[in-house]
């Protein structure tokens, strides 16, 4: 069998146990193995299972995902996430639909804290969907807007995603984080319009809120709601400034985040030993499922370079002088379909290693690359028939919200991705701009 095809077998065989439900970073692990051992040997193989591990543990670039982690963890327990929500509704309540814009921009500020769509939406479905259900809105657009504006986790920094990307893309995780703060921008804003719009259109979708406090004590409630929330505002600032001024490298970005975060939780007196035990926790068991899928990874991509694959495809992309926008739809639509099927992580390394050279061929922009590869991960959690974060609004909302009516929900904001990926992609600058102009 030449090289060529043991790398295309691969690929298939890959798909193939993660379709029967084998982890991906098994199911990466257990291909590499077979395919070293009908490259070389059996000793090569296991050499290369002992020594990946202890490689992709020493990354120094990936000593950033604990540290974001951590930071999330102890921010969500010290209440951040309901002094959000609460300054959001009190500022945004006189908008249509106002409670669902609320929750839209309380998640993007939750995901600069977290850095994980997951963990935005699970947070923000338990605090938003029964005030917005409450309030008599529909419950496709209640759960809608929390699993999509979760997908904001990937994209405002601190983001993981970009994090893992710059790594095994080898390219600035700095100028990747800066890269995704206009994108995220951009997304938090264009869904809310798209439920304003809706709103006036269809009143009934979200009724107007008719609350009977007074315009002064509106007013004074809202200043007092910025209070709990000023140090985490100055805690994103800090960081994304940091990152952009060159005061901070991303592990240090980490490190910083996580050690205020544990200040702002002391001062509102909920740094208790529970909450540290939990956080910690919570890290070490997030990091050490990443790192597996990272594992399985390292040993695939290590498998196709031996074989060729990447050079090959690469040089195909030269030989027929492929059109970028030709290759920008071809990889629009892997994306797409991968991200109905597989999870974020393992979507994004198993790429990759293919479409990376596609783009280097073509001398596009690594770290436009980066933007968009991570926007379409996100949209996969919101497609059919996986859509990770469409089942994790399930599991907060139970038996209130059937599942088919959470997807049409999150329908809209799909609609809505079509615009933002058309700007992304026809204007690079978006994504470009802020990290080109960094010293």
């Amino acid at each position: 069998m030449s090289p060529e095809l043991l790398g295309f077998g691969s690929l298939g065989l890959v798909l193939l146990l993660i379709a029967v439900r084998m982890p991906i970073g098994v199911a990466l692990g257990v291909v590499s193995f077979i395919g070293f051992t009908l490259l070389r040997n059996e000793r090569v193989a296991l050499a290369m299972m002992a020594q990946t591990p202890f490689e992709v543990a020493a990354n120094w670039g990936l000593s950033a995902i604990p540290m974001f982690i951590l930071m999330g963890t102890i921010a969500h327990a010290s209440g951040i996430s309901e002094a959000l929500f609460r300054a959001a509704r009190l500022w945004l309540s006189g908008l249509p639909g106002g409670l669902a814009v609320a929750t839209n921009f309380a998640s993007a500020g939750f995901a600069a804290a977290s850095g994980s769509s997951v963990a935005t939406a699970a947070t923000m479905g338990r605090l938003a969907i029964p005030a917005m259900l409450n309030a008599g809105y529909t419950p496709s657009l209640a759960a809608g807007v929390v699993a999509s504006a979760g997908t904001l986790g990937a994209l405002i920094p601190p983001s993981i995603m970009f994090v893992i990307y710059g790594v095994f893309a080898e390219v600035s995780i700095t100028k990747l984080l800066i890269a995704g703060v206009i994108p995220g921008i951009l997304t938090a804003f264009v869904y809310a319009v798209m439920i304003i719009g809706r709103c006036v259109l269809d009143p009934k979708i979200a009724p107007p809120n008719h609350s009977e406090i007074a315009k002064r004590e509106l007013w004074q409630a809202r200043w007092q709601s910025l209070l709990p929330v000023w140090p985490l505002l100055v805690l994103i600032f800090g960081i994304i400034g940091g990152l952009y001024g060159g005061i901070f490298t991303p592990t240090e970005a980490g490190a910083a985040g996580a050690f205020l975060s544990v200040v702002i939780a002391a001062t509102q007196r909920r740094l208790t030993p529970d909450v540290i035990r939990a956080s910690v926790m919570e890290t070490i068991k997030t990091t050490a499922q990443l790192f597996f899928v990272a594992y399985g990874a390292v040993m695939y991509t290590r498998f196709l370079a031996l074989v060729g694959l990447p050079d090959m495809m690469a040089g195909m992309m030269g030989d027929w002088a492929l059109d970028p926008v030709l290759l920008l739809i071809g990889i629009s639509l892997i994306y797409v379909v991968l991200g109905m099927f597989l999870d974020p992580l393992g979507v994004l390394l198993l790429t990759l290693p293919i479409v990376q050279p596609m783009f280097e061929a073509l001398d596009l922009d690594q770290i436009w690359l980066g933007v968009i590869v991570v926007k379409y991960i996100e949209i996969g959690l919101l497609t059919p028939p996986v859509g990770f974060n469409a089942y994790v609004v399930k599991n907060v909302v139970g038996d209130k919200i059937p599942l088919h009516t959470i997807f049409k929900g999150i329908g809209w904001f799909l609609a809505c991705e079509l615009v933002i990926m058309a700007l992304l992609l026809g204007f690079p600058q978006l994504s470009l701009w802020l990290p080109n102009s960094m010293g």
